[in-house]
């Protein structure tokens, strides 16, 4: 309440206020201070009268102004200068005793609005006797407590070690000094020579204070008329908003107002004043409830904040993890391929190995053959011998003097996408729904997405809670060629794997989630590309019983002397295919198949005797194409031991073309050759081959 006690321009508590027409208050000597005077050329009015009790009365007769000649609007208005009151008002200290008796007007310190003076001058602002009232209440409870608090007088506040009895006390500054302390750091020059310094509340009791240290209570004066000074108001003017006396009325200066009594408009306004005290109150309640709030939510950010943090960190933890993972998974994959075709160039150096040296021991032969003179022996044994350089020759030929895999890896590696998508990641600006609504779009992970063959499979998550749980996804492919979308699953689970997908396809996919509300939207669109070529094994799952299976499912071979099939794990149904088959043992001269084939072929007897299936067989000097038990296209050349046979299988033509060694058998077109079909081998117990995949096409295949 203090600082609604200070007057704005000197800054200590109020003495003599007046009430200005704003409703604010100011010292009767800060009124002076602050005043505008009129030109020197105005003759000054003699002093009437005087009153020695105050200088509220010393200015009963002042200077009359010309406040209703032409040139003058009725309003005052003053330049401010460079003094400053303690508070920051700029003031006007009197250049002499006469500038005090030429008033004109003033304005005030806080709002800045300027009333003009009478004749009366100051005179004519009434005095607040409430605010004086409270001002000597508060006076007297501060030095009641000063004294309470302090058993002598008190000590400057101030002095470092062993303080002395202060000698002032600055109201402003709220501050006891002693003398030496006040010359120091308080000297009465520059902008602390406006400070008002006082004798210590505690130093020394006031003439007619008791003896426990509150100053008696005075009974106040009531207010008089400041016209009729031996006058009591008695009635309110509530057009002039002032109180009146009954000589007021008899003049006739308010016959024309509305007059109501005093005692009844100070019950009147009192209630007023409750009634808006109490609507204050109950704001100050919700202001200090707010305030509460506000300082329970500092500890709460506080912890939010650290939560939220440690939440980023694993969210980005888990994504570093996910990366490692499949950094794991890939070099995998780049060590199996290397040990495969490490294993294929040894495999091949070894049988090149022994070939070579048989070749060679015969050729030593031959040489010392040559060298003999005896005909009849050299022709007893040349017909064999040329059998077997001519059966030699036939050995070596093109195929088998090229490498079968190359030093090359087809492995490419995608990051781009992923790259981007790392640089975008930033936050997801909104506010939790908590009124029924549908989900909102789920954010698919691309680092859980990825494609294997022709098979994709998708990962899920959705951004922010609902106050209506989730029941389902739905997810959406289109048809690898920007068709129409169709859905391939709807359930609960965040994580899909589609199967079945065309090769060196893209396809287009997105998701949304559904509740009881409704369906909410899509997702970003995502593009998955499936693989450029085929890479499988055989499948131990569709397998005959007496196949065979090892080196992780890519050799077969069989228990019985009867022909079983056995399918590949890959299922073309588009696109053009190539894999090959190496003939790892063959003894007995029996006939392999190898093709294609539906999933419900027949697997007990060759490949290619039902409809089902279409495949060429071969034997160690020939080959035949087969479908449905049909024979057709019958070719020279067959397999040994080391052989490779290619498959390429052509669902644009709609053909299928076999290659023994390199040389090629067919193409042979079927009519019937549409819908799903898998890589499929049969063979018997006197066969073993191994699969190989991943391979580009023939570059020297006819059409």
């Amino acid at each position: 309440m203090e600082e609604e006690l200070k007057c704005p321009v000197c800054g200590s508590l109020f003495k003599e206020p007046i009430l200005l027409p704003c409703s604010h208050n100011v010292c009767l000597a800060c009124a002076k201070s602050i005043s505008v005077h009129t030109p020197d050329g105005e003759p000054p009015v003699q002093q009437s009268r005087a009153s020695a009790s105050s200088d509220y009365d010393y200015l009963l007769d002042v200077d009359k102004m010309s406040l209703y000649s032409e040139t003058d609007s009725g309003y005052g208005s003053y330049t401010p200068c460079q003094l400053k009151s303690p508070n920051g008002v700029r003031v006007f200290p009197p250049s002499s005793a006469a500038a005090a008796q030429r008033l004109c007007s003033l304005t005030c310190p806080l709002c800045h609005r300027s009333v003009s003076l009478d004749e009366r001058g100051l005179r004519s602002l009434p005095r607040n006797r409430l605010l004086e009232a409270i001002v000597a209440r508060y006076q007297q409870h501060r030095a009641a407590s000063a004294a309470a608090s302090s058993s002598g007088a008190p000590k400057c506040q101030l002095c470092d070690r062993n303080p002395v009895d202060a000698a002032v006390m600055c109201e402003q500054c709220d501050v006891f000094y002693c003398n030496a302390c006040q010359q120091r750091c308080h000297p009465s020059r520059g902008p602390l020579a406006k400070h008002r310094l006082v004798a210590p509340s505690g130093s020394q009791q006031q003439p007619g204070q008791a003896a426990t240290g509150q100053p008696p209570a005075t009974p106040r004066k009531p207010a008089t008329c400041v016209e009729h000074e031996a006058e009591n108001f008695v009635m309110f003017c509530c057009s002039c908003r002032a109180p009146v006396c009954t000589k007021c009325m008899e003049e006739g200066r308010h016959s024309k107002h509305d007059i109501k009594p005093l005692a009844l408009m100070w019950k009147q306004h009192k209630c007023q004043l409750s009634q808006a005290l109490n609507g204050v109150s109950d704001k100050a309640k919700d202001a200090k409830e707010f305030l509460v709030q506000l300082k329970n939510m500092l500890q709460q950010i506080q912890e939010s904040g650290v939560e939220f943090e440690a939440c980023l960190v694993a969210q980005c933890d888990s994504l570093i993890e996910a990366l490692t993972r499949q950094k794991a998974k890939l070099l995998t994959k780049v060590t199996k391929e290397k040990e495969y075709k490490l294993k294929v160039a040894r495999d091949q150096i070894t049988h090149c190995t022994i070939k070579l040296r048989q070749t060679t021991g015969m050729m030593e032969y031959c040489l010392e053959v040559l060298k003999e003179n005896d005909p009849s022996g050299f022709l007893q044994i040349s017909d064999a011998l040329i059998k077997r350089v001519t059966s030699s020759q036939d050995q070596w030929v093109k195929g088998n003097l090229e490498a079968k895999v190359g030093p090359e890896f087809h492995l490419t590696l995608n990051t781009d996408s992923l790259l981007q998508t790392i640089l975008q990641l930033d936050f997801c600006q909104g506010k939790v729904e908590t009124g029924p609504s549908v989900p909102p779009a789920p954010l698919l992970q691309l680092e859980k997405c990825c494609s294997r063959n022709n098979s994709a499979t998708l990962a899920w998550r959705v951004t922010a809670p609902q106050a209506n749980p989730i029941e389902g996804y739905i997810l959406e492919l289109d048809d690898g060629n920007g068709g129409q979308y169709r859905e391939v699953y709807v359930g609960k689970e965040t994580v899909c794997t589609v199967d079945g997908l065309h090769f060196n396809s893209s396809y287009n996919t997105r998701v949304k989630a559904y509740n009881a509300v409704g369906v909410g939207p899509y997702s970003k669109t995502v593009v998955l590309r499936t693989s450029d070529v085929a890479w499988f094994t055989f499948d131990p799952t569709s397998a005959h019983r007496d196949i065979v299976l090892s080196n992780e499912n890519q050799t077969v071979s069989c228990n019985s002397y009867d022909d079983r099939v056995v399918l590949g794990t890959a299922a073309f149904s588009k696109g053009v295919h190539y894999w090959e088959v190496c003939i790892d043992r063959y003894d007995n001269h029996p006939d392999p198949a190898f093709g294609i084939a539906r999933i419900n072929t027949v697997k007990d007897m060759m490949l290619g005797k039902d409809d089902k299936a279409w495949a060429m067989y071969v034997d160690n000097n020939r080959s035949w194409f087969m479908h449905n038990n049909s024979h057709t296209n019958r070719a020279e050349g067959g397999i040994t031991k080391g052989s490779t046979v290619g498959v390429l299988l052509d669902l644009i033509k709609h053909t299928l073309t076999f290659f023994v060694n390199k040389e090629q058998h067919g193409p042979t077109a079927f009519e019937s050759l549409e819908g799903v079909f898998m890589p499929a081998v049969s063979l018997n117990r006197n066969v073993q081959v191994t699969l190989s995949t991943g391979l580009e096409l023939p570059k020297s295949r006819k059409q």
